[in-house]
């Protein structure tokens, strides 16, 4: 009897072992695959890939904007609260002094306007002008032409699954970029 139980435990054992091992590697292939994946959406988004798709997408769609005012965009847009340059180079990942730079031009763009900070008269905060929010609203229908396009042929399901993945994903590769993610 007992040498039938040291039998069955060595064969649970080692087919636990293979077990985690093919899932090891089934991981890895994912965490793979993602990266690859993650790589080809960072070369679709450069400005030469969307000046491309938007040459033929229609009139409403902005003529080219330097990507990194449009950052400066998206930062100022999704800010909570009271934005400032220090808030827009962390949402960009960028030092104080570029992010400076960067705003600067936004501003000289008519994209953004600094607004004095009614609690602190040292400091300003930013917000969109009407061509900033009119750009920003323009381009954020292009690019979900551009997404919906692309998953097009999925059910519904799936393109559900995929939104709450892929925001689940980003959110934690967020925390973690700003150091308060788990693990």
């Amino acid at each position: 009897m007992v040498i039938a139980f040291l039998e069955r435990s060595m064969f649970f054992d080692i087919n636990m072992s293979s077990y985690m091992y093919n899932r090891g590697m089934e991981d890895e292939q994912a965490v793979a695959a993602v990266e690859r994946a993650m790589v080809e959406i960072r070369r679709s988004q450069t400005r030469r890939a969307l000046q491309r798709l938007a040459a033929g997408a229609d009139p409403g769609v902005p003529a080219p904007l330097d990507p990194a005012l449009f950052g400066v965009i998206d930062a100022v847009e999704e800010g909570e609260g009271a934005v400032t340059v220090t808030s827009v180079a962390d949402r960009l990942g960028v030092d104080q002094p570029r992010a400076s730079r960067l705003v600067a031009r936004a501003v000289e763009a008519g994209l953004v306007r600094r607004v004095a900070d009614p609690d602190d008269g040292r400091r300003s905060t930013l917000e969109l002008t009407a061509l900033g929010a009119e750009h920003a609203e323009r381009v954020h229908r292009f690019r979900r032409e551009v997404f919906g396009a692309a998953m097009r042929g999925w059910p519904e399901r799936d393109r559900r699954e995929f939104a709450r993945l892929l925001t689940a994903f980003v959110t934690e590769l967020g925390a973690r970029h700003r150091g308060t993610g788990d693990g």
